[in-house]
């Protein structure tokens, strides 16, 4: 391509500031250096995760900041010592990174990585590449990275362990989803829960992670798939994908979890909670049976005050877990996603409710805020 080594002038988003719009500009995007990778951006999706960053009460937040760490692209250039893509290349970049070298990344039990620092504060990790400057400028100011990614550009500068490449005929208008939301909900089922067959699974909260859920719990063979949201529009799709019982707690007469208990005769074996907030944390750790009851946090709000645990509910055999992306070591696990995907093995068309230009980021971030939309995907 002919913009190899030049500065590419794009379109991207900015926040500037909490608590207001995101602002599409004209925005410089300096070459890679070392190690690093120039990708046109296809299609970027929404996610909560984004929006945390310009909540009024996220603490650490830094502006002005590109989001965006769902996406999928095309490799536009590389810098010295890239060995793993090519100019070409259909790319999914990834917020986990995966160096191949540290101990998290030698290690099977996790799917962390070393290039971390931050493990208190996740969303704060990876705001600028390893030299510690930006590739992005605006108006003469540099531009803070969101996650090693910052997809809500047309074109963005990633490391070469934070991309994965996919098959030459992937579909990018869905594949983005396995940057964070598919392979995070569908994950926490098969990997980091590991749902047997015949088993009774809750799942709270009906977004793009929670609906992918539903899928890995009906992939594991699971007996019941009771969902729960408050939004009733929700559960046709969830009973498409292989939900079994639909709740809405606001049309109960008891706590959610005092329900579920006596549905399933003292509690279902796995509970997923996907929304965040210590009141949904916490009905869906009372809704898992004592003995062997599995409760997976993928959920993450802003201000939460966090989720009292009594030693007494652990040692009487519940067990509460976590999950980031699944569990999935990116490098490793995503190309064989996308490849199940394209043999139609899952179904990510479902998790797309809306599809719009770009320039209508912000409506699409109304959407979500609106709870109106599944997954949005905008496309450059």
């Amino acid at each position: 391509m002919g913009t190899k080594g030049k500065v590419i002038k794009c379109k991207a988003a900015i926040a500037w500031e909490a608590n207001k719009p995101l602002s599409i500009e004209e925005v410089e995007v300096a070459p890679p250096k070392a190690h690093e990778v120039r990708i046109q951006i296809i299609a970027t999706a929404l996610c909560h995760t984004d929006a945390h960053i310009i909540h009024p009460q996220y603490e650490g937040a830094f502006f002005p900041v590109i989001l965006g760490h769902e996406a999928a692209g095309i490799v536009e250039s590389v810098g010295p010592g890239v060995t793993n893509v090519k100019p070409g290349d259909k790319v999914i970049p990834l917020y986990l990174p995966q160096c191949g070298k540290c101990k998290f990344c030698l290690s099977s039990r996790t799917n962390f990585c070393g290039k971390l620092k931050n493990f208190r504060n996740p969303m704060g990790d990876q705001k600028l590449m390893e030299d510690e400057t930006s590739r992005f400028t605006c108006k003469g100011k540099p531009i803070y990275h969101f996650m090693g990614t910052s997809t809500f550009s047309q074109y963005t500068v990633v490391s070469d362990v934070n991309l994965v490449k996919i098959d030459d005929d992937a579909n990018l208008e869905r594949v983005c989803l396995l940057g964070c939301a598919f392979s995070t909900g569908y994950g926490a089922v098969v990997n980091t829960a590991k749902v047997t067959p015949g088993s009774t699974c809750a799942i709270f909260g009906l977004g793009g992670i929670g609906l992918s859920a539903v899928i890995g719990c009906k992939a594991a063979g699971a007996s019941r798939i009771i969902v729960i949201d408050i939004k009733n529009e929700k559960f046709t799709k969830a009973k498409a994908l292989g939900a079994t019982d639909c709740l809405n707690p606001r049309e109960l007469d008891k706590p959610i979890q005092e329900v579920i208990i006596e549905m399933t005769n003292g509690g279902v074996d796995f509970a997923f909670e996907c929304v965040g907030g210590a009141d949904i944390m916490r009905a869906a750790l009372d809704s898992v049976t004592a003995g062997w009851g599995l409760c997976t946090i993928i959920g993450v709000n802003v201000g939460d005050s966090g989720l009292r645990v009594s030693s007494v509910e652990l040692i009487m055999g519940r067990t509460l877990n976590g999950t980031s992306f699944g569990g999935w070591k990116g490098t490793d696990s995503v190309p064989k996603l996308a490849a199940d995907y394209k043999n139609k093995k899952f179904n990510l068309d479902a998790l797309v409710s809306h599809t719009l230009p770009f320039d209508k980021i912000n409506e699409a971030f109304d959407l979500m805020y609106q709870g109106k939309s599944i997954r949005t995907v905008l496309l450059f």
